[in-house]
């Protein structure tokens, strides 16, 4: 192979790995917040919403949220990104790190 070929596939593999980007519009997951979670019990609080046929508790919205929960009207449909926290006496919490409306 000579320097021209070899000079042409390095500038095509640069050219191909430039234009790859992540995607970040795409979404984890979908969700509905249902609404506060009003039962008084040690484990309880926060919000619940709905994700795949699965009920969650959450505490807070990240600080980049436009959703305002004391306001909102329940049920609020969201895209979001997620993941597990804890499980409090078979209630799952789980932290939003990105969520808008839908």
């Amino acid at each position: 192979m000579n320097y021209r070929n070899t000079l042409g596939i390095i500038f095509l593999l640069l050219l191909l790995f430039s234009s790859c980007k992540k995607d970040d519009n795409k979404w984890e997951s979908v969700g509905t917040i249902t609404g506060p979670d009003f039962r008084e019990c040690i484990c309880c609080g926060g919000y619940f919403i709905e994700i795949d046929d699965s009920t969650y508790n959450f505490d807070s919205l990240p600080s980049t949220a436009h959703i305002d929960l004391e306001h909102d009207a329940f049920p609020l449909e969201v895209n979001l990104d997620w993941r597990y926290d804890r499980n409090c006496g078979g209630t799952q919490y789980i932290v939003i790190t990105r969520i808008e409306k839908r």
